[in-house]
């Protein structure tokens, strides 16, 4: 482009005009001028006389294009390709002496310039005048004229139709080619569906009559967005309604698509389609990691560049949970979240992705190990979740978002220390009272609390910061609830049972007045007597070791009663699950605890 601005300053002495001093090159592609041209100048007769052993040249979407008779001096040139330049019909003689052409592509993008007056006879004349040419694109024009009964031409008149095998061609101008077909034959968005004609010559074609003719347009315009856009919505339509028969390649399309055209917000969002169809299907089964993690990685990719299109947000999360986090996500685990987090936090976002983005997370934070746990953590999740909290409180609304909420905290503050005190730091008690005020009946809302509370009250160094009056007073109120079966109860008990285990002293350095630590104990021990030991739970424990410890507590046998009953209950109705981590062999596990439990009890 510099130079073309050099050039246009003055006019150049005749002896001095060129603008590229290479005349061994073979090969040009110049692409995108749509500046002005001087009158006193033709830039291109400039830039193409002394490339005399040109082979290759590509003036795509070139608009100042005044005379193109300068190619006839590149007596080399096999293959031009002058997509999208206006105005070509003034050109087609010019073109025609090119007698060496093997590839010609005049095709173009929309109808301001695709329409030529007589469309068969310039069709025809260029096939006429390049007996060399192998292949031809005139997609987006109306060169393949209507499909009508045309008069036959003196040849084909001459033609014995009782002894040849090759029917004539359904496009008037290409009827020279019947019995010498293209390799390729571009009909891509023509005038009059000339792709969906049946006698075609040519071995290869770009269009949208069939799955091959799609998949071929597709390698051939991959750097065409245009183009590209209408094709991944063809591909889409063919798995709407039908099915595809290679679903490899239209994986690589949409891929391809995606990862080259990142800047497209329409590319994105088409090929974002394709792949949810693609994934849907029972066909990924068969898919590597290495594509699962490519389909990631570039779904991801999309989201980060275009995180304010619905459309491509809606398309990427309903592809992505089809995906195992575990085992498919791990590589690409940090973006993940980092991307999640920020479709969560935009209260303004379409709610049906806001709640796919959400239950994501949760599903994160569910199967994350311990370190995991801390990476989610240290991305600002515990925060995020707070303030979608928040925001649900102040509007007074209790869904499926909030409650994923709660239960995506109750996930990352399992045995994670580090989580559990960014919930208290950003004011989490505070949104649990609110929660209990608005919501007092919402059971799966209240076992999500609770059972988040469990978690932040087996950390000792956080437990004096639940030891006040206020507190005390939520957990001794929850100790009656029976909301959501025993869960709410249970976890209220065990919240207690881990602050008591911190003994006497602490209790009296809490200043609590209102509520004395034995009555406390026995109106918990009271509650546990109610429940059933066969009652099913909804928790489910990485390890035992929580509840372990508060056996080692001399000076309180009413936390040795919640966590004995918790160990019978666990392992008598969860025994497969629970009993997993677990190094001891379970029945002999589950024998000790059930005798240990009658023993107390008896007592």
């Amino acid at each position: 482009m510099l130079l073309f601005e050099l050039f246009m300053r003055e006019e150049p002495k005749e002896t001095e005009m060129y603008i590229l001093k290479t005349p061994n090159l073979r090969k040009l592609i110049f692409k995108g001028l749509e500046a002005e041209v001087p009158t006193h100048c033709d830039f291109f007769s400039v830039l193409l006389k002394p490339l005399r052993m040109l082979v290759h040249l590509d003036l795509s979407s070139c608009s100042p294009i005044k005379d193109l008779s300068c190619l006839k001096s590149l007596e080399n040139l096999t293959s031009l390709i002058l997509y999208d330049v206006p105005k070509l019909h003034k050109h087609i003689t010019t073109i025609c002496q090119l007698k060496k052409l093997r590839h010609l592509d005049i095709s173009q993008f929309g109808e301001q310039y695709s329409l030529y007056d007589d469309p068969n006879q310039v069709l025809r004349k260029i096939i006429e005048s390049l007996p060399h040419l192998t292949s031809l694109d005139i997609s987006g024009t109306n060169l393949a004229g209507p499909c009508v009964q045309e008069r036959l031409t003196p040849e084909e008149l001459s033609l014995d139709w009782n002894t040849t095998s090759v029917p004539l061609s359904d496009i008037p101008g290409l009827r020279k080619r019947s019995d010498n077909p293209l390799e390729f034959l571009g009909l891509y968005g023509t005038l009059h569906e000339a792709c969906y004609r049946h006698h075609i010559p040519a071995k290869r074609i770009s269009g949208d009559a069939n799955e091959e003719q799609i998949f071929t347009a597709a390698q051939v315009y991959y750097d065409r967005p245009e183009y590209l856009l209408e094709i991944l919505n063809n591909l889409a339509d063919v798995f709407r309604y039908s099915s595809c028969s290679n679903l490899k390649l239209a994986l690589d399309v949409a891929l391809m698509s995606m990862d080259r055209h990142i800047h497209e917000k329409s590319i994105q969002s088409a090929g974002s389609a394709l792949l949810y169809y693609i994934v849907r299907g029972e066909e990924k089964l068969n898919f590597g990691i290495y594509v699962k993690r490519k389909i990631i990685r570039t779904l991801l990719d999309a989201i980060c560049r275009h995180e304010n299109d619905r459309t491509m947000l809606r398309n990427s999360c309903l592809t992505l949970i089809h995906f195992k986090i575990s085992q498919d996500m791990i590589l690409e685990y940090e973006k993940l979240v980092d991307v999640l987090l920020c479709i969560v936090s935009k209260d303004h976002q379409d709610k049906f992705v806001q709640q796919i983005s959400i239950y994501m997370l949760n599903s994160l934070a569910c199967e994350a190990d311990g370190e995991q746990k801390k990476i989610i953590g240290d991305r600002g999740t515990v925060e995020v979740m707070l303030q979608l909290i928040e925001i649900h409180l102040n509007r007074i609304t209790c869904d499926e978002v909030m409650e994923t909420a709660w239960s995506t905290m109750w996930n990352l503050t399992d045995e994670t220390p580090d989580n559990c005190k960014r919930f208290l730091d950003g004011r989490g008690m505070e949104l649990v009272l609110k929660c209990l005020k608005i919501f007092p009946f919402k059971a799966s809302l209240l076992g999500n609390m609770m059972g988040l509370l469990g978690n932040v009250a087996e950390v000792k160094s956080l437990r004096p910061r639940l030891m006040t009056e206020e507190y005390l007073q939520m957990f001794c109120n929850l100790l009656d609830s029976t909301s959501d079966g025993i869960e709410v109860s249970y976890n209220a008990a065990g919240i207690l049972s881990h602050i008591a285990s911190d003994g006497v002293e602490a209790w009296r350095e809490s200043s609590i007045i209102t509520f004395k630590r034995e009555d406390v104990l026995k109106k918990m021990v009271q509650a546990i007597e109610r429940w059933h030991l066969d009652s099913s739970r909804k928790i489910h424990y990485r390890s035992f070791e929580p509840i372990l410890r508060l056996l080692h507590v001399d000076h309180t046998p009413e936390a040795h009663h919640w966590a004995v009953w918790a160990l019978a209950n666990l392992t008598r109705v969860y025994l497969s699950k629970q009993m997993k981590p677990m190094k001891r062999t379970p029945n002999t596990f589950l024998r000790r605890m059930i005798n240990y439990y009658n023993n107390i009890q008896s007592k």
